[in-house]
């Protein structure tokens, strides 16, 4: 079985080289690479041929159209039977595509996921940026995983289709703003099987600051608001959760300053959910640090999220009622 990797970069030469390098120690053999880069200013090339020995590698440029466009443009020149898309910032373990070809012997599938881990070699910071992605208790159980709510959809930093999926969807239909979610769904309507691949994990690296993490997580909660223009129904009560944290946080804030006691109670329940995310982080990492870090982590998470959400449905209301005026 031949696997084709493509892997969207976009001015980041030195996390690709940890992605590539890390390809290096593939046990299982039968794959190549496709570096697709999406008009760089600073490009990975030198990179790339830097791997061309140790890797069957293809580097292409392109004019900047977004990563869910270069994806197409990688689709359309690979050779494999499946394709797999990692993010320019993960890390893959040695066994991955062992695991992958495993269980596709035993368990046939269209399209399938992993999930993203915390590498040894993380800072503090990026483990709880990890934790906040991945747990439960935040909005990791809206995402996806072993643990999640409702249908499993795959992402992008770790996901595989079979050519077939790609013939018959014509791959991305838009470059961001959720493209990876959008996709997953179109898949699953057209009658494919995804799956969860609960063992084919990356080592996902995200943001390095909590600025650069508000400003990502933002940008998803838009995308969220972005999929219900394709697809209504997507948008569920469990997709507000990150809403409701904002808005009852600033109320509770302005009406205790106020002195109404209701509003100082519900205030102190953030107080204790922030207890039970620093507990479970402590439980899971074993590092008072990055339990610390994990609670603030979290925060960013819900709030950036909650926002970006309804900035964007704020536009789509708006640009609806638009609309109906011209009418």
């Amino acid at each position: 079985m031949l696997y084709s990797i493509i892997i969207p970069v976009y001015n980041r030469p030195d996390e690709i080289r940890e992605l590539l390098f890390s390809l290096t120690t593939q046990t299982y053999k039968n794959f190549e690479v496709l570096i697709i880069e999406d008009g760089s200013e600073t490009d990975c090339k030198d990179v790339a041929e830097q791997f061309s020995q140790d890797l069957n590698i293809r580097y292409f440029f392109k004019e900047n159209s977004g990563q869910g466009f270069s994806r197409n443009f990688g689709f359309e020149r690979a050779k494999g039977d499946y394709f797999i898309v990692f993010d320019s910032d993960c890390i893959v373990p040695e066994n991955y595509l062992e695991v992958v070809n495993q269980y596709l012997a035993n368990n046939p599938a269209d399209c399938w996921g992993g999930p993203d881990w915390a590498h040894p070699s993380f800072t503090p910071l990026q483990k709880a940026i990890n934790f906040s992605m991945t747990s439960v208790l935040t909005t990791g159980g809206i995402r996806g995983g072993k643990n999640r709510i409702g249908e499993f959809h795959p992402r992008s930093f770790n996901m595989g289709i079979s050519r077939e999926v790609y013939e018959k969807t014509g791959g991305y239909k838009i470059t961001r703003m959720g493209e990876d979610l959008e996709f997953s769904i179109r898949i699953i309507r057209s009658g494919f099987k995804t799956t969860l691949i609960n063992d084919a994990c990356v080592y996902h690296k995200r943001r390095t600051n909590l600025t650069q993490f508000f400003r990502q997580l933002h940008f998803f909660g838009r995308a969220r608001v972005n999929i219900s223009r394709f697809y209504p129904d997507e948008i569920t009560a469990v997709h507000l959760f990150p809403t409701v944290f904002v808005a009852g946080f600033v109320t509770s804030v302005i009406f205790s300053a106020a002195g109404f006691l209701f509003f100082k109670a519900l205030l102190s329940l953030y107080f204790v959910y922030g207890i039970i995310l620093f507990l479970a982080a402590l439980y899971r990492e074993k590092n008072l640090m990055v339990a610390i870090l994990s609670v603030a982590a979290s925060y960013t998470q819900l709030s950036a999220y909650g926002i970006g959400f309804l900035s964007e449905y704020w536009v789509k209301i708006s640009n609806g009622k638009m609309k109906n005026q011209i009418k």
